[in-house]
């Protein structure tokens, strides 16, 4: 569960950072976690909201809400500007997270949004050990593997490997890359499952003092393409604080080889989902 407050993270952006991510020409971004849910749909129209994509150099977004009709609102504005890869999340309501995994309901959810076209995935949703042995799972596991879709899984270690054991073809994108697990753990993960991708929302363990730790450098260095950034908008304070959000990313971003914060800030989720689909919204990006 996300339930901890941050506070003035943002703060310990040193100087130096704010001034190497802002001084040159900023790099596109693809926000590979972004929710637009009902609380978000009341207090920022989808032209607002696209405003502060638009300002913080978004060309692109994976876009997952509760509802889904959130995410159906922001594939109706995609444009040349801003490409929008639409997930299918299994929760009706915020009351589904605890109970989703074991509800057969869960897949004709599923089966019925994906039956609309355009979905490209399924997620983000939150399982944690031995739940993710269940039969439902199971059967979305199957089922995204059948299609071609990812999964953008919230889960722990123990859960992780289970989704992979349900089925090793799975492609998962892993949400905050575990959270709390660390950059150790997470080198493992990727070693075990070529189809795995770290995403790096909330991890804010990767700085100190505003500065990559060694730790998290040696593992995105070593694997350079298989991180993607994401806002995780879960909340209205998410939104209300997405520029200090991208502005952290970019921060620790223009330490990296340029090549490797480009692939990081964009290019792996576009490799992911493929050129004719994002190009057109980064042919006017920096």
């Amino acid at each position: 569960m996300k339930s901890i407050r941050i506070g003035s993270w943002w703060c310990a952006l040193p100087a130096w950072a704010a001034v190497a991510a802002f001084a040159a020409e900023p790099l596109s971004i693809f926000d590979a976690h972004l929710h637009y849910n009902a609380d978000a749909v009341a207090a920022y129209p989808v032209s607002a909201a696209l405003d502060i994509l638009r300002r913080n150099g978004v060309r692109a977004i994976l876009a997952n809400s509760t509802p889904n009709d959130g995410t159906r609102a922001l594939l109706a504005a995609a444009s040349a500007e801003l490409a929008v890869i639409p997930f299918v999340r299994p929760y009706r309501s915020d009351a589904d997270r605890a109970t989703w995994f074991r509800d057969p309901e869960t897949v004709t959810l599923i089966e019925a949004e994906l039956a609309r076209g355009a979905y490209r995935g399924i997620g983000e949703f939150h399982v944690y050990g031995n739940d993710a042995a269940s039969e439902v799972i199971g059967r979305l596991v199957d089922l995204a593997t059948a299609r071609g879709l990812y999964l953008h899984a919230h889960c722990d270690e123990r859960a992780l490997e289970l989704i992979f054991g349900h089925n090793a073809e799975a492609r998962v994108i892993w949400a905050h890359s575990g959270f709390n697990v660390p950059p150790e753990s997470i080198e493992r993960a990727l070693e075990r499952h070529p189809a795995l991708r770290g995403e790096l929302s909330y991890r804010y363990d990767m700085t100190s003092s505003g500065r990559l730790t060694s730790a998290w450098r040696r593992v995105l260095l070593m694997f350079p393409d298989r991180f993607v950034i994401g806002s995780d908008t879960w909340v209205l304070e998410r939104w209300e604080r997405y520029d200090e959000i991208i502005a952290w990313y970019r921060g620790w971003l223009a330490e990296l080889p340029a090549d490797v914060s480009k692939a990081i800030a964009w290019s792996n989720a576009e490799d992911l989902f493929g050129a004719m689909t994002v190009g057109r919204a980064a042919a006017r990006a920096p």
